[in-house]
């Protein structure tokens, strides 16, 4: 047998799991963001991929190992697009960041993955703002995943707002994660609140406001604090 048949059963071996491992954090994703953690067994998930559940524990030592993973994938992406996009932003402002602009970068880079990338993604906001608000072991998850971009967006909040107290601009931002996770969670209150007026899987329409929104209560709060 030549090396050339022998390389490319090896890559075809190697490209065969790669794709099997994504179709088991596809469905994986799903499950996890329409059950969370504890309501999704790996049977569960081995029944929806369409294999045996004994094919799982090949790929993932225990569910725990699969949730991680399956956050992680998605994490990595949003953490790093949102990091290169507040470096791009405080170079294009030679330092000299504004409130709704450093909020831009943040809010705008990360809701535009839900808007362009599919229901994968939409699955995957579903799934953050789950961690998120579990504090027994997603606030680990967070910190391992998102503390380094979230310190990014704090440092150029503290150029934008020299004057402001810093507990002030840490609040503030405390009050816009919260705004994007409930947006994220698409928990379809405010629907019905509005009578159908408002969609909460409407994610353009919570960009075209959210940055305007809470530039104003980080200016407003650090505002009355200095007065």
């Amino acid at each position: 047998m030549s090396e050339q048949v022998k390389s490319r059963r090896r890559s075809t071996k190697a490209e065969q799991r790669a794709e099997m491992m994504e179709q088991i954090l596809d469905e994986a994703e799903y499950l996890f963001s329409k059950h969370g953690l504890y309501g999704v067994t790996l049977k569960d998930v081995a029944q929806r991929v369409g294999v045996h559940h004994t094919l799982l524990n090949y790929y993932f030592e225990d569910k725990k190992k699969l949730f991680d993973a399956v956050f992680a994938r998605r994490a990595a992406v949003t953490s790093e697009r949102r990091m290169t996009v507040l470096e791009e932003y405080e170079r294009a402002t030679d330092g000299k960041p504004t409130v709704e602009g450093a909020l831009h970068a943040f809010l705008d880079t990360d809701l535009d993955l839900y808007i362009e990338g599919g229901e994968g993604w939409k699955n995957y906001a579903a799934l953050g703002a789950q961690v998120a608000n579990t504090p027994e072991w997603g606030a680990e998850l967070m910190d391992q995943h998102f503390d380094p971009v979230v310190l990014r967006l704090i440092e150029l909040l503290k150029k934008a707002l020299p004057g402001c107290a810093e507990e002030d601009i840490f609040w503030g931002y405390h009050f816009v994660t919260g705004a994007l996770l409930l947006t994220l969670a698409r928990t379809g209150r405010i629907d019905k609140l509005s009578g159908g007026l408002c969609k909460s899987d409407d994610f353009a329409a919570v960009k075209a406001r959210m940055a305007a929104f809470m530039a104003a209560g980080f200016k407003e709060v650090c505002k009355v604090r200095e007065g």
